[in-house]
């Protein structure tokens, strides 16, 4: 059986950068793509895959712009330093025998969630995510494994259901009701992760809830009939898309050490 290693590319370099507080500098930009391209060698060494997908996000305007404009409205764009050096990044991960998979109007979160469903639902053997992205974790559903590679810790079933209060499956409904700061997905006012959590657990799902709102004559009830729309366009937000054309086949993806 394979192991397919789905890397969430830019998970990884923004977060090298991020590490140095240093001004944004050509010099800091190198340095830590060279410590990206260590922690990638890393991962291959550490995980020993048959198969990588190394995804990273195209950047511009993706379809969840279209469905909200403000989508990542306020997210800090990566240092123009950084950037330029991505194409030179990216050869040099070719150079280790990885190709790289970055699609226009697509994120790289949508990229992995095609690859690493249809890796699982064609059989093909064990599939690991490496990234600490809240909605790749909705991965682990489909029989897959999250791996923090800052933290080199696993992230199961039974690491979600701790930290988030409900299992894989229900990940999107959650982040339709906490929202995400970080993505601009707006959810519902003042509903953080312990209420959301504590909605799932007595109605189900994000519809049940929602039906279920109408009789609710406290604060929350008032919260989520006012926030209904902003809820469900929250869930089309935080839904990854497992349709995405990849352009590449199993075998261009094989990683041969």
């Amino acid at each position: 059986m394979g192991k397919l290693l789905a890397i969430d590319g830019l998970n990884i370099v923004r977060r090298v950068y991020e590490a140095n507080d240093e001004p944004d500098s050509a010099e800091k930009a190198e340095r830590a793509l060279r410590n990206s391209q260590s922690s990638f060698k890393r991962l291959l060494d550490t995980h020993q895959p048959t198969h990588v997908l190394a995804a990273f996000d195209f950047g511009g305007v993706t379809w969840r712009h279209a469905l909200y404009e403000k989508y990542r409205a306020d997210r800090k764009e990566i240092p123009a330093v950084l950037k330029e050096r991505l194409p030179d990044f990216f050869g040099k991960l070719a150079d280790i025998g990885l190709v790289v998979l970055s699609i226009p109007e697509v994120e790289a979160d949508d990229v992995i969630a095609t690859g690493v469903t249809r890796w699982l639902s064609e059989g093909r053997g064990e599939a690991i995510v490496a990234s600490t992205d809240k909605d790749l974790h909705g991965l682990i559903a489909y029989g897959a494994i999250v791996w923090d590679h800052f933290k080199g810790e696993w992230h199961d079933r039974a690491w979600v259901e701790k930290k988030f209060g409900v299992p894989p499956e229900k990940m999107t409904d959650l982040l339709a009701l906490m929202g995400d700061a970080s993505d601009g997905i707006p959810g519902v006012s003042n509903v953080g992760i312990k209420t959301a959590a504590k909605l799932l657990h007595s109605y189900g799902n994000l519809d049940g809830i929602m039906a279920g709102a109408g009789i609710l004559l406290n604060p929350l009830g008032v919260k989520l009939r006012k926030d209904r729309d902003l809820a469900m366009l929250s869930r089309k937000l935080a839904e990854l898309k497992t349709d995405v054309s990849l352009g590449v086949t199993w075998k261009m993806l094989q990683y041969h050490g």
